[in-house]
């Protein structure tokens, strides 16, 4: 794998819109809080989440992007993957 390659894998989904960033809570506060290691809590990255204004648009993106890791707007990665089963199963009974 390349830098082009990896780059392009890093690189937020094409569409998103990602001003919210510029205003996230979580920008001023240590990243490694947002990804809690084996017998750590997420507590101070939710209680950062609690305060931001941009929780929302942060979880959209984080469904969005399907990301796997941390804390993104409000929600650790357990309840993001909660959220995508359900909406799979949405979509097959939809079809």
């Amino acid at each position: 794998m390349d830098l082009d390659d990896l780059v392009r894998l890093l690189a937020p989904p094409p569409g998103l819109d990602m001003s919210w960033q510029d205003l996230a809570l979580c920008a001023e506060t240590d990243p490694e809080a947002f990804y809690p290691g084996k017998g750590q809590t997420p507590d101070q990255a939710l209680a950062v989440c609690g305060r931001c204004e941009v929780r929302t648009a942060c979880l959209e993106y984080a469904l969005a992007a399907r990301e796997r890791y941390g804390v993104w707007g409000g929600t650790t990665q357990d309840e993001r993957r909660a959220m995508w089963n359900e909406t799979e199963e949405d979509e097959e009974c939809a079809a």
